[in-house]
């Protein structure tokens, strides 16, 4: 945090999505702890860890991403699903809990695609290997990627299926909506990406056509939900595994993204940014604001990511109007009650990769912790 906050904070305010209102601006990021089951369904402990984050001030909570499969959606162990009965219940006491706590929650639906680093045969648009390694902390497969193997036709219609049903589950759960993830190198964002996505059909060639399946999922998931459930899109340009990644075309490329999802009924857009923070990554690569582009562009609210913990840089974007959101991630895991530390002053928690000594789950992060006050 800055030495000294902004005398008038701007993300405290209240805003909008859809119908829904929120008390302030700051949004909790999607984040992956590892700590469900291992057959996918969400835990007490989950519950808890979302539960403080409402009850620390977060405007919205936007919870890590849940696999939509059995077959080849995992991304990694011990991540939490959408699929079944089990997973669905499990993810309603986390939705009480916070809503106990007078709260709001999106709940991000993903699919791992050629990343996934759980299932033991990878799908994907096109058989191209993923650039980079496996993430360190989950789970036991390190090293590169495998080769992924093509999704037919039939196969694409499924996973569209999968993601709507779970948007279904979701609602049905009690979430306040779902943000539908097409970005950071997963599944979705690999059909837009034009060097992991070489198909001539309908869902290759063309930008338009690299975005068919999200768009789908997006038009499909408002038809079945109910008028006041939020359906959300996260958008990034760079990925896990290729951190410097920006997209090819620059504003041409946004401008094609930004119009479809919001032609196919897209809510908000959350466009994250990966190492190089929300300055660089949420900038064109021939020098735009994207964040405030898609807001124009679109008219939709617009969620800004990369490096937020930086409270001036945090608010001036609130006060610039380069987006209606900001997401914050890391600092969080350290400061669930970031937003009350904010308001009233008090020092945040500088975040620290030492957290992760005993692995990424909320149950390491908390015998950590233990071990700090020891």
């Amino acid at each position: 945090m800055e030495k000294s906050c902004p005398t008038n904070l701007h993300f405290l305010s209240p805003a909008t999505i859809g119908s829904k209102s929120f008390s302030n601006r700051l949004v909790l990021a999607p984040m992956s702890r590892a700590s469900a089951k291992p057959d996918g369904t969400p835990t007490r402990e989950m519950a808890n860890y979302y539960a403080d984050f409402s009850r620390g001030g977060f405007g919205l909570l936007i919870a890590e991403g849940a696999f939509v499969d059995d077959i080849c959606s995992q991304c990694y162990g011990n991540q939490p699903g959408l699929v079944t009965n089990s997973h669905e219940a499990g993810w309603q006491t986390v939705v009480e809990a916070v809503k106990r706590e007078n709260g709001k929650i999106i709940l991000q639906l993903i699919h791992a695609g050629a990343v996934s680093q759980s299932v033991e045969t990878t799908f994907a648009p096109s058989p191209v290997r993923p650039r980079g390694q496996m993430l360190q902390g989950y789970g036991p497969r390190q090293g590169h990627y495998d080769v992924p193997r093509e999704l037919s036709v039939n196969d694409i219609l499924s996973i569209g299926s999968a993601f709507v049903e779970a948007t279904m589950r979701a609602e049905a759960a009690g979430f306040d909506g779902v943000e539908i993830h097409c970005a950071n190198g997963y599944l979705l964002d690999q059909f837009l990406t034009p060097e992991t996505n070489l198909r001539s059909d309908t869902y290759g060639g063309k930008l338009e056509n690299r975005l068919r399946l999200t768009t789908d999922i997006l038009s499909m998931a408002q038809q079945r939900a109910s008028p006041d459930f939020i359906v959300g899109v996260r958008l990034s340009q760079a990925k896990a595994t290729v951190q410097d990644y920006f997209w090819p075309n620059g504003l041409e490329d946004a401008r094609v993204i930004f119009s479809e999802v919001a032609e196919a009924g897209a809510d908000y857009i959350h466009l994250a940014s990966e190492k190089g923070g929300y300055t660089y990554h949420s900038t064109a690569k021939t020098g735009e604001n994207l964040t405030a582009f898609a807001r124009s562009l679109t008219g939709l609210p617009v969620i800004a990511n990369g490096g937020l913990q930086d409270i001036g840089l945090a608010n001036q974007i609130i006060e610039d109007q380069l987006a209606d959101f900001v997401s914050i991630g890391k600092s969080a895991m350290l400061n669930p009650d970031l937003p009350k530390k904010i308001a009233s002053g008090a020092p945040l928690r500088d975040f620290t990769f030492d957290m992760f000594k005993y692995g990424v789950s909320v149950n390491a992060q908390l015998k950590w912790e233990a071990e700090q006050h020891a």
